[in-house]
């Protein structure tokens, strides 16, 4: 379901953060969808359970997630099922000024650029 990189640049429990909210605002993780226990994923994953356990308190102090004792972390609420393409596409901020910037340098012209993310975009991860 996630995709850890433990050699990216990026800590593993911001990965995963911002993989579940992608998920979220994509609708591919529904309301009431249970999230993976901390110790299944750290096991999953080979990380150290504390790592997932800041990203779950993380996105549950952004209303996120909920927690219910005894009960696997869900997926909150929310006021609407899919935030709107804006609010997706914003998200992806980060990573495309990185793909910009790593394309200037690479002096890749942009309908390069766009025929290999058009092929990424087909690929299932």
């Amino acid at each position: 379901m996630f995709i850890l990189n433990p050699h990216a640049s990026t800590p593993i429990y911001q990965q995963l953060i911002d993989q579940v909210r992608r998920l979220v605002a994509g609708g591919q993780l529904a309301p009431g969808s249970e999230l993976p226990s901390v110790r299944d994923m750290a096991q999953q994953y080979t990380v150290h359970p504390m790592t997932i356990s800041k990203a779950y308190s993380q996105l549950e102090s952004e209303g996120v997630l909920e927690r219910q004792r005894g009960k696997p972390m869900r997926v909150a609420a929310q006021k609407r099922s899919h935030s709107t393409l804006a609010a997706r596409l914003k998200q992806l901020e980060p990573q495309i000024e990185a793909l910009a910037l790593s394309a200037r340098q690479l002096e890749l012209t942009p309908d390069e650029v766009i025929t290999q993310l058009k092929k990424k975009l087909g690929d299932k991860p």
